[in-house]
């Protein structure tokens, strides 16, 4: 009942009353950005959802497209722009996904939307992650460090698919808050290489 039902209305309701409130936010936010990235604002990118159905994830642009001398774009930390770090350590690159949720195609709390191409990578039991929505945060992101292997964080997306409720994603979202408030945001969680099991 909570996980198709509960959940999802109150992903909806969420993201809707909080586009309305953040859109002046937004406004400051992509202004920011245009004026000192000079770049586009938005970064979309195709992703597996629920039952790996594609959706085009969309955040705030943290990167510039810089590339070396024979056209190949330069390594992820040489091409994170000051305000793009600043967007990601305090979480507000993640902003622009509430979209997603209101669409339907993610939820506040879930397993993060890895890339296309570690599909293949993943055990029969790590493909589990993709019985649920996508979330703006999750179990892994919250319970992340640096120290831990990609295996370990999808043990704890799988831990979240098999206990989720609504007592754990309200006990997520507050760790969410206080990471963000700390700044020490696991940053790594997302595109770090996946090497398979």
């Amino acid at each position: 009942m909570y996980l198709y039902f509960v959940k999802p209305f109150f992903d909806r309701l969420i993201a809707f009353i909080a586009l309305i409130v953040l859109s002046p936010l937004f406004l400051v936010l992509a202004i920011w950005l245009a004026i000192f990235q000079r770049e586009s604002i938005f970064f979309l990118q195709e992703r597996p959802g629920r039952r790996g159905q594609l959706f085009k994830v969309i955040k705030f642009k943290t990167m510039g497209a810089t590339t070396d001398d024979h056209g190949h774009l330069l390594p992820e930390s040489q091409r994170l722009t000051r305000i793009g770090s600043f967007f990601r350590r305090t979480s507000l690159d993640e902003l622009p996904q509430l979209w997603n949720v209101l669409k339907g195609e993610m939820s506040i709390v879930g397993p993060r939307p890895l890339l296309i191409s570690y599909l293949p990578l993943f055990s029969e039991e790590q493909q589990r992650r993709h019985s649920v929505l996508p979330g703006i945060t999750g179990w892994t992101q919250v319970n992340g460090r640096h120290g831990i292997s990609w295996n370990e964080k999808l043990a704890l997306d799988i831990y979240y698919v098999r206990h989720v409720s609504l007592w754990l994603d309200l006990i997520i979202l507050f760790k969410t808050v206080i990471l963000i408030f700390s700044f020490k945001k696991d940053i790594s969680l997302l595109e770090k290489p996946f090497t398979g099991n």
